[in-house]
Formats: structure tokens, C-alpha cells, sequence
């Protein structure tokens, strides 16, 4: 199993509204792409920041490619994060997952 990670930053005050999108549009693109397995999504906020950090689990990097394209290590982003993102940080970080309880 392969763990992708991801983080995002927005301005405090679209805390909710960028929950809110990720759980309309991005996690159920997620979870319907062939070799999707689970997903952590985590936030907090620091001072007049939200963080968020995403953890999707796939089957293999192959099936990675299936979601994000051939550059996997490539983020992918939704048009509408235009709208929240502070930044687009260019690059996911990937483990191979060798303990899961």
C-alpha cells in the first residue's frame, strides 16, 4: 500500500468552506478512482491560518496514476481551489505503508 500526502494552506476565515468543498468534490473523486483504498484528511488552524493535511492510501503507485496522471508526484487540484489555496505547493510526498493497524 502506498500512503500519497498532501497539505494546503488557506486563511483562517474559509476553515469550513474549504472543508466543506473537499468533502463535496475532492473526496469523492478520490474514492471512486479504481485502487483507492481510504483517506485521512486532517486541519487545524494557526493564527489566521488553516492547514490541511491529506492522506490518501492506494493499492500501488500505478493506480496513483490512474487519480493524478503520469507525473504522480504532481499535486492535483480542483479549479475551485483558486478560490481558498494560499499557494500550490507543486509536489506530494510518497511512502510505501509496511504497518497499518
Amino acid at each position: 500500500m502506498i500512503a500519497r500526502i498532501w497539505h494546503g494552506r488557506t486563511q483562517a476565515e474559509h476553515y469550513e468552506e474549504y472543508t466543506a468543498f473537499t468533502n463535496s468534490r475532492a473526496i469523492p473523486d478520490y474514492s471512486s478512482t479504481k485502487g483507492f483504498i481510504k483517506l485521512s484528511f486532517l486541519r487545524r488552524i494557526e493564527g489566521d491560518v488553516a492547514h490541511y493535511t491529506l492522506i490518501t492510501y492506494w493499492e500501488n503507485l500505478e493506480v496513483i496514476k490512474n487519480f493524478a496522471g503520469e507525473d504522480f508526484e504532481k499535486a492535483k487540484y480542483y479549479p475551485e481551489d483558486d478560490d481558498y489555496l494560499l499557494e500550490f505547493e507543486e509536489k506530494v510526498i510518497h511512502y510505501e505503508v509496511f504497518a497499518d493497524e
